[in-house]
């Protein structure tokens, strides 16, 4: 259903380059050198090899996601397909100008986040044979060390922990990926796909975007979930990234005073730019849902940070003996609460 050839096409004319700056740093290396001691401070020993680090241009980045999305979305594809199969004599062109659509709205999105991702952990939730990789964007890398004015190589070793600090929570934790993939599959499949008959001449209707638009401005995409069900889901999905997002915020602070030389600072000059957008940005960035991405930083870092404050990384590392242990996304603003709950009991 999906043209993935043009979204592709347009993901990289959306990334705007491929080049590949040279970083003047190994952090292929780094990643290599520092695995030791990130396995011992978080206690999670991976069950497979961490996938060596590569440095690449946007482009690739795209590319990358836009394969994971071609296994993620299928759930919804194959449901409009059938949905589009039945649309008469309309199903020829609808199914070119659907496809034609999504094509152009997926390679949009995964265009504009090459711009901004520093490095990731990929990983096919739905593709369980996928390979990981360890991806690092060079160009925002370089764009980012020369806006913050911080130094280089401190930096990229600050962000290498943190992408590796992912690499060992779903090596480290075996039923991670497969509980965060059944989530997400389990959302998708209560996706409805609707192509309704409109008035006239039998053409199929758009949903109502006035309806759309004021319930998206009172609360970003979540607003859109429309179910009690999707709402429980999400609410599942949110909890989990925020744990996972600010375990390696964690993490990446409390190693970086010993393997970072020049680390004083590195927090602020984040925070700082992930709040500054302009405004065209900050919008742009609500309609992709990057704005609960932050808000999952923040609120995962707090909660870990408050964790180990009270009970060490021991503590923190209850949340990954099984889905059941993992906070809510209530428990993530009352860390106290999780703690009771998560606590051996008394003998």
């Amino acid at each position: 259903m999906v043209d993935w050839t043009l979204a592709r096409q347009i993901a990289r004319m959306a990334a705007r380059s491929d080049e590949v700056p040279d970083l003047a740093f190994d952090l292929a290396s780094f990643t290599r050198e520092i695995e030791a001691r990130v396995i011992a401070h978080v206690q999670l020993e991976p069950t497979v090899a961490v996938p060596p680090a590569e440095v690449v241009g946007r482009g690739t980045w795209a590319e990358a996601n836009l394969t994971s999305l071609t296994s993620a979305l299928e759930p919804v594809t194959g449901r409009l397909e059938e949905r589009v199969s039945a649309a008469g004599p309309f199903a020829g062109a609808l199914r070119v100008a659907t496809g034609v659509t999504l094509a152009a709205e997926l390679g949009l999105v995964v265009g504009y986040m090459s711009q901004r991702v520093l490095g990731q952990y990929e990983l096919a939730l739905l593709a369980p044979d996928s390979p990981p990789r360890l991806l690092f964007v060079a160009a925002n890398l370089d764009r980012a060390v020369g806006e913050l004015g911080v130094d280089r190589d401190s930096f990229l070793r600050w962000v290498a922990i943190h992408e590796l600090t992912h690499a060992l929570q779903f090596g480290g934790v075996p039923w991670l990926r497969e509980h965060l993939g059944g989530l997400l599959r389990s959302y998708l499949e209560t996706v409805d796909v609707r192509i309704e008959r409109g008035g006239a001449g039998g053409l199929p209707s758009l949903p109502n975007p006035a309806e759309l638009v004021e319930r998206f401005r009172e609360g970003g995409l979540a607003a859109l979930v429309q179910t009690g069900e999707q709402r429980a889901i999400v609410d599942r999905i949110q909890a989990v990234m925020a744990l996972i997002e600010g375990h390696a915020e964690h993490v990446m602070d409390a190693l970086a005073p010993e393997l970072v030389p020049r680390h004083e600072g590195l927090r602020e000059a984040m925070s700082a730019r992930r709040a500054g957008r302009s405004a065209p940005e900050r919008i742009l960035q609500r309609l992709l849902g990057m704005d609960m991405k932050l808000r999952q930083y923040e609120l995962g870092k707090a909660f870990c940070d408050a964790v180990v404050a009270q009970g060490g990384i021991e503590a923190l590392n209850r949340a990954w003996a099984g889905p059941g242990a993992l906070p809510t996304l209530a428990e993530l603003g009352e860390p106290l609460r999780w703690l009771g709950r998560t606590a051996a009991p008394a003998a």
